[in-house]
């Protein structure tokens, strides 16, 4: 991938182990795994990381969990999905771990104070997330 084409290399799904996918590509459960997906391969067409250093980022992520005894039954396969950009981006300094957790807890405050059915706005931090 390159930053000038987003898109090239992203057809390729086979480099990424398990991807929950059908015939038209990736499935997701949740709207935050679309997100966390869309993250990822933007963060690569950016150039912050090719799709190769991903892919083995996630493999080694996913092995880690089976490593652990977890279930390979794609149940919580975006959960790793995310703790592998949560490392990416941390290992390539586009932000660090303290910046993460406070984004966390904003996220869980506003969670708690939106009522029921409504959607959660988050505002952007003093970091600027």
């Amino acid at each position: 991938m390159s930053a000038s084409d987003p898109q090239s290399g992203i057809e390729n799904f086979g480099a990424l182990p398990s991807l929950p996918r059908d015939e038209g590509g990736p499935v997701f459960a949740e709207p935050w795994q679309a997100q966390a997906f869309a993250l990822a391969v933007r963060l690569s067409g950016e150039g912050h990381f090719t799709w190769k250093e991903w892919a083995a980022a996630l493999a080694e992520e996913l092995k880690a969990a089976a490593d652990r005894g977890e279930p390979d039954n794609g149940s919580r396969y975006y959960e790793h999905w995310l703790a592998t950009l949560e490392r990416l981006v941390t290992a390539k300094s586009l932000t660090n771990t303290a910046e993460l957790a406070e984004r966390k807890e904003a996220w869980a405050d506003a969670y708690r104070h939106t009522p029921h059915g409504k959607p959660v706005v988050l505002s952007r931090g003093p970091s600027g997330l």
